[in-house]
């Protein structure tokens, strides 16, 4: 009863079709929702953005997307308009079995910083409350799925290694983006810090 399924972003903009999609994203639906048939504890984390988000290169004047900008908090890519608050895109993908979850946390809605993490924004110190749930679940080891391996998988497992967890990515539970080699570096990044990749 010690084990969670942190299940990452699995949502429609993030598909084949969406405004941000992560290629093959959706091919990952029949394992992560076999694995939700197996956890004691289930998350979904969803990205919930306001429409004037400040990762939106379209609030940016004529700035490209994927291209990044300094906020206070650090470098930010600027994305193209994506999981906006109650649009489609935002929704769950619905091959996604959402009624096993036991939690869904919602990131991204503070509309002057991103939050790749499901533990935390990306100033690395606001947090999304999920580090308390788990506590008090009694939860020791994770294991994450989902989109994008390079961005809010592996932010997630990273934050998650040095709150002190267990972690396992399954990579083949997920996708990536891999902008400018980020794939590459996530996967040394999460090695170097004790993360388990299988």
């Amino acid at each position: 009863m010690t084990e969670a399924l942190i299940v990452i972003d699995v949502q429609n903009d993030f598909c084949p079709g969406g405004a941000l999609a992560v290629a093959d994203g959706d091919a990952i639906l029949p394992e992560v929702n076999a694995l939700l048939r197996h956890y004691p504890v289930r998350v979904l984390t969803q990205d919930w953005h306001p429409a004037d988000h400040a990762s939106f290169a379209a609030n940016h004047g004529d700035a490209a997307p994927f291209s990044v900008t300094h906020m206070p908090y650090g470098p930010q890519v600027l994305w193209p308009v994506h999981c906006v608050q109650g649009s489609q895109g935002a929704a769950f993908h619905p091959g996604l079995d959402c009624d096993a979850a036991d939690l869904v946390i919602r990131k991204g809605f503070r509309p002057a910083i991103d939050s790749y993490s499901a533990f935390f924004e990306n100033d690395r110190s606001t947090p999304t409350g999920l580090e308390g749930y788990l506590r008090t679940r009694e939860v020791t080891d994770l294991v994450l799925v989902g989109l994008a391996t390079d961005f809010c998988v592996a932010y997630s497992a990273l934050d998650a290694a040095r709150l002190g967890f267990a972690v396992t990515v399954r990579l083949n539970a997920c996708r990536a983006i891999d902008l400018n080699g980020s794939l590459q570096a996530a996967l040394d990044q999460m090695r170097a810090a004790g993360i388990t990749l299988i």
